[in-house]
């Protein structure tokens, strides 16, 4: 089913055009993606079922696969699919973007800002190295250090030290996500931290925090006393 064959009134297009993007709705807004949906449903309405099945949240949606959307949703085929990503991809970007204006750091909730649109929807843990002039702002963008499963990744400090002296930056930040959404750190994260502490202090290079990032919240060793 077309969207032109929807009443004017009723066009995702048509109502953008006079009544401007906030007026629609996130399922009217993909749909303007897709332009049509299938026999038996219109494009809206093909959007408005596949956001009710991610629980009507749009970061849910950015989590499904390419063979999620195509395998599952009648009408949506791999352009379609593809647009839909594509359209959650430049979202993340966008958020990516305005933290990234930010770029001196007084504290861990500026740590937080700057990578939790980096880090939100990822199904799978990262660590990052955030490298820090004498003045504490950013020196160039954060620094993938590693990337593993649901539950850890292997953090190679060797790597950590090696970018600090490449850059030349006095200070470093730790950040790594928990997709779990729980912020405790594990042992493992406790020992990675003693460890790079260690090592930063016989390099002359301060570890100024490690930061947990789970969606909402987080955990700084240095809040909690553990860095000195």
């Amino acid at each position: 089913m077309n969207i032109k064959s929807l009443p004017s009134d009723e066009r995702p297009r048509e109502r953008l055009i006079d009544q401007g993007a906030e007026a629609l709705s996130p399922a009217e807004l993909l749909a303007i993606l897709i332009g049509s949906g299938n026999s038996e449903e219109s494009a809206v309405q093909l959007m408005q079922r596949l956001l009710s099945d991610c629980g009507g949240s749009l970061k849910a949606l950015s989590r499904l696969s390419l063979s999620d959307l195509t395998k599952n949703y009648k009408g949506l085929g791999p352009a379609k699919a593809v647009t839909i990503l594509a359209a959650c991809e430049l979202g993340k970007r966008r958020m990516m973007e305005t933290a990234a204006e930010k770029r001196h750091i007084k504290d861990s909730t500026d740590l937080y800002n700057i990578m939790y649109p980096r880090m939100r929807d990822l199904p799978h843990e990262e660590c990052y190295a955030l490298y820090l002039r004498a003045d504490y702002s950013l020196e160039g963008q954060p620094f993938l250090i590693s990337k593993g499963g649901i539950t850890g990744t292997q953090v190679d400090i060797r790597l950590v030290l090696r970018e600090a002296l490449i850059r030349q930056t006095p200070t470093l930040v730790l950040a790594h996500n928990h997709p779990s959404g729980s912020k405790r750190p594990s042992n493992e994260d406790n020992q990675l931290t003693e460890r790079l502490a260690r090592s930063c202090k016989l390099m002359n290079i301060k570890l100024l925090d490690h930061v947990i990032i789970t969606d909402g919240d987080y955990y700084s060793y240095r809040e909690q006393g553990q860095l000195c």
